[in-house]
């Protein structure tokens, strides 16, 4: 368990105890159920934060793009640079100008810098989950885990389902061939990192799983690829005794797998699907804008997935534990973030938006990238910063969203919210917002118990009105 060090002075903690008390209290309300009184939620903070159950929204984009930067990066270093603070927090990286008068970031994010008139910041997310494992599924299910912050092995059957596999569930009657697609690799901390699968729902449910490199000169999805053995003739074989087999009287007439198949069947023969995962179609100018790594040409992918209509793409940055091949940063982070984790990210980040605005799809697109958590604002006798939950920051573009647009507030040493703290719940319950979708309605899980869509509340001010 790591240690944590309270970075205010003496004389500002009690004020720092009754932020994490109020936070605390919100937080342990809405896992009862229960929704905050419109009164009550202004007096704790949450001003911008309304009641879902207001009737059907019109949606505002079509799809989502979700990156996930894991092992949590800093906040202090990137998108809430404290340059007034002691040398011990701020760190050695300066803060730049940035297309938006007023608002600067870090200086390792060039790039960025020149698309924040795109862009909302969210300065004071937070929640209580110390570890990858349970910050995981903070982030990718906008739930708090049912075990707390104890340290989860691996998603089973009682996780909460991820953004894809709810996607997956509220759209499994529309016919699509896919609703929700996650590259380009599965995430692990020694075990599979909870938060990326089905979990109560089913997996049935999980989303599309890419694992390959898009880089790689020979990138292909095998899940759709035939075996150089098998004939599309001998293909149309397999399928046709299958059904045969599966509706037979064998079968009391109608085998529970028949769906699986037929949409696996449907997925390996999808032209629309087999071209969207084709790289090779765009312009080598284009694939050179989104860099030519792991990160950027899967952010290239994410956007065809968007053009071929996935409603939800999410894309993870990092794969294994260890912070030699995460954000996970407890040693010489200045290092790592300068020379390895910020130069692909600013890239291809930025390259993503210019790109989804350049094509119009960026209006009906939303873009969310963050971590886990973020990292302590006192850097460590290793030159690193440690977990840090208690207040990070989320970046937001498209779909409506405002552009140039700061929402919350961090203390003056990053340390916990100032103003206007949000929720992974909140977060999640603005993501179903913003498709149209009430984040108060209720699902089923597979033994039919009913659990809401999202544990929070909408963050309307994010959004542009009209």
């Amino acid at each position: 368990m790591l240690e944590y060090t309270l970075v205010g002075r003496p004389d500002e903690r009690p004020q720092m105890s009754m932020l994490f008390s109020r936070r605390t209290f919100i937080r342990s309300n809405v896992l009862a159920g229960g929704i905050l009184p419109v009164g009550l939620a202004s007096l704790l903070g949450k001003t911008d934060l309304v009641s879902a159950s207001t009737g059907p929204v019109s949606p505002r984009v079509k799809s989502c793009i979700l990156i996930f930067y894991y092992g949590g990066p800093s906040h202090l270093d990137t998108w809430d640079m404290k340059p007034d603070a002691p040398a011990e927090i701020r760190g050695p990286f300066r803060p730049i100008a940035t297309k938006v008068p007023g608002l600067v970031v870090g200086e390792h994010l060039p790039n960025c810098a020149k698309v924040m008139d795109k862009v909302s910041i969210i300065r004071s997310m937070h929640h209580g989950m110390k570890n990858h494992n349970s910050a995981a599924v903070e982030a990718l299910c906008g739930r708090t885990p049912l075990r707390g912050d104890l340290e989860l092995l691996s998603d089973d059957e009682l996780s909460f389902p991820c953004y894809g596999a709810l996607f997956e569930y509220l759209n499994s009657d529309q016919g699509r061939e896919l609703s929700a697609v996650a590259l380009p690799h599965v995430m692990r901390n020694v075990v599979r990192l909870p938060g990326q699968d089905a979990g109560l729902l089913g997996r049935s449910y999980s989303p599309f799983q890419i694992e390959a490199d898009p880089s790689l000169p020979d990138f292909r999805v095998n899940a759709i690829d035939l075996p150089s053995e098998i004939s599309a003739d001998r293909f149309d074989g397999r399928q046709s005794l299958l059904e045969k087999l599966a509706t037979g009287p064998a079968s009391n007439g109608r085998d529970p797998m028949l769906a699986y198949y037929q949409r696996a069947f449907g997925l390996i023969r999808s032209p629309r699907l087999r071209s969207s995962l084709d790289l090779n179609r765009e312009s080598a100018s284009v694939r050179d804008r989104f860099g030519r790594h792991k990160l950027g040409q899967s952010l290239l992918l994410a956007r065809r997935l968007v053009e071929a209509e996935v409603p939800f793409v999410t894309v993870y940055d990092g794969v294994h534990n260890g912070q030699d091949v995460n954000w996970d940063s407890h040693a010489k982070v200045f290092d790592r973030l300068q020379n390895h984790l910020l130069p692909p990210a600013d890239e291809s980040l930025a390259a993503l938006l210019v790109d989804l605005d350049e094509r119009g799809l960026l209006d009906s697109t939303l873009v969310i990238a963050m971590g886990e958590f973020g990292r302590t604002p006192k850097i460590n006798q290793s030159a690193g910063r440690d977990h840090w939950p208690d207040c990070y920051s989320v970046l937001l573009a498209g779909g409506g969203i405002k552009k140039g647009y700061i929402h919350g507030e961090s203390d003056h040493w990053g340390a916990y919210p100032e103003r206007d703290p949000v929720t992974p719940g909140d977060l999640a319950a603005t993501i179903f917002w913003a498709f149209g979708i009430d984040p108060q309605k209720e699902m089923h899980d597979k033994t039919g118990r009913p659990f809401s869509l999202a544990a929070g509340q909408p963050i309307l001010s994010l959004f542009d009105r009209g």
